[in-house]
């Protein structure tokens, strides 16, 4: 018996037979099938065209925000959904476990009055001296008894370990687990600079600009580089958070002229000027302290929620992928068993809206029967747009020809090519619904982001049009559709007999 809890695929299918029988009506299917396809492209084509105009028109600028208590507070409960989620989609508990730890942990620091200040920037622009000479001024005298202060240098950005790695990556890394950073820089900022600068600036961390080395230039110089750096980073901090120093100013040669005529001349260490960066300091520490430690915890249980949401995608992943497996085999039966293209058509529309279905329910994301064919409808015309169609097809074409048998029998081409487009899109849609918010209080799926979904079509095609993948792909495909006991001798003279053999076998996948 059908399995009528798939209502989309069922009707689909049948539909799909039906017409198949219904000669009489072949034109009229042929007529329906086209408007079908150009009207989904259509679609498909100015809805992505309207988000891509939406989004050129929102301007963002990522600035560190204050944040409160309550905002911390809706952090850790999203944090614990999220682990709860993970608890009862897992059999084993060691992850949660850990991260429930994380959790309390972070709860048990709210309150701490330890701060670690960050020290970061690109190699060369005196980070080492400066944070020296901020630790000389603080054992002397600290303007905050109450509170301890750390201070931690990160590698420098934009350099390249002896691995061939980028060092940014752990100074970001360490730049965001702070609860302060100074970015340290001896001149205007680059491009590079200003990038990482507004990747500190967007997850509320809370920074510093620091000009080193002001020594260098005339004093004439001075307040114009500190006024051009101010305007660069305009709209992401505050004129004050911009400060010039000297953390380890230039010696100046001294002459002086002895009383025998003779002249000496010596070098003379100069004292680091701190006093714009301590001033920004001690009352950043004195009235902020409370919000670093919140924004710190904030940016904290963000990356647990990551650690969470990557094991909860893991376990999803491995349900996913046989569902995915099973229909690219249906739809390679469907394709293979009816000659008509546009009855092929709509036979995969209606595999793929229940694809979108059942992974929607794997990943939270429940979708109506309308919304379900509106997300394959986006698919399909998205794959047509990107031209994936025509180079799956033609790539599978030509793999088929070496295998003459194959090649003549029916609709092979139809078939292989169903499969690996339905992969595609099953792939395609995995890696869409894991960068997808959760949200309790927003049960309903977002209606698709054809630019987001395009992205992840051309990724995942990427990497599945390996020679050596479709090679073997083919095979297995060819497989499923063919079985050994059931190929005639020869092939040509009864191709009919496969189509049959198809249908018996997705109505036993249907029925499974």
């Amino acid at each position: 018996m059908l399995k009528l809890q798939r209502p989309i695929l069922v009707g689909g299918i049948v539909l799909s037979f039906g017409l198949w029988l219904a000669q009489s009506a072949y034109d009229s299917v042929m007529e329906l099938g086209e408007y079908t396809l150009w009207g989904a492209i259509a679609f498909g084509t100015g809805f992505w065209f309207l988000q891509q105009r939406r989004s050129q028109n929102q301007e963002s600028l990522p600035r560190s925000t204050p944040v409160d208590l309550a905002a911390v507070e809706n952090t850790i409960a999203f944090t614990e959904t999220i682990i709860t989620q993970l608890d009862q989609e897992s059999e084993a508990r060691d992850a949660s476990a850990r991260l429930r730890e994380q959790v309390a942990q972070l709860k048990t620091e709210l309150d701490r009055k330890e701060i670690t200040i960050a020290v970061t920037g690109d190699k060369g622009v005196g980070k080492t001296a400066l944070i020296k000479a901020l630790e000389t001024l603080y054992s002397n005298s600290q303007p905050w008894p109450d509170l301890s202060v750390q201070f931690q240098e990160t590698p420098g950005l934009f350099t390249v370990k002896d691995s061939g790695i980028e060092a940014q990556t752990t100074a970001m890394d360490i730049a965001l687990g702070s609860d302060l950073v100074l970015f340290v820089t001896a001149g205007d900022l680059t491009d590079s600079e200003l990038q990482a600068l507004q990747q500190l600036s967007a997850p509320h961390q809370r920074s510093i600009l620091v000009l080193n080395k002001q020594d260098q230039y005339l004093s004439t110089q001075r307040a114009t580089v500190l006024q051009t750096l101010r305007q660069r980073v305009l709209g992401r901090l505050d004129p004050e958070d911009v400060v010039a120093i000297a953390s380890n100013p230039a010696p100046v040669k001294v002459r002086q002229h002895q009383p025998d005529a003779s002249v000496k001349e010596w070098l003379e260490p100069q004292t680091p000027d701190l006093t714009l960066l301590n001033d920004r300091l001690t009352q950043i520490l004195t009235q902020e302290q409370q919000q670093l430690v919140w924004a710190s915890t904030i940016r904290a249980m963000t990356r647990v929620q990551a650690q969470a949401k990557q094991e909860l995608n893991h376990l999803r992943r491995d349900r996913a992928l046989p569902i995915i497996e099973q229909y690219q085999w249906i739809a390679a039966a469907a394709a293979f068993a009816n000659p008509v293209p546009a009855l092929d058509l709509l036979a995969t529309a209606a595999i793929s809206a229940q694809l979108v279905t059942e992974l929607g329910d794997i990943y939270q994301q429940k979708f109506s029967l309308s919304q379900a064919q509106e997300a394959a409808k986006t698919l399909g015309s998205l794959m047509v747009k990107l031209g994936l169609v025509e180079l799956s097809t033609q790539a599978i074409g030509n793999m088929l020809k070496s295998h003459a048998l194959t090649y003549v029998a029916g609709g092979a081409v139809q078939g292989v090519s169903a499969a690996y487009l339905t992969r595609l899109a099953g792939l395609s849609l995995i890696e869409y619904f894991q960068e997808q918010e959760q949200s309790e209080t927003s049960p309903n799926p977002q209606q698709f982001n054809p630019e987001q979904l395009t992205q992840k079509l051309k990724q995942v095609f990427q990497q599945n049009q390996r020679a050596a993948f479709m090679q073997g792909f083919v095979k297995q495909a060819v497989a499923h559709l063919i079985p050994k006991s059931s190929q005639p001798q020869p092939l040509l003279k009864k191709p009919m007999r496969y189509a049959h053999a198809t249908r018996t076998a997705v109505s036993g996948q249907l029925s499974a």
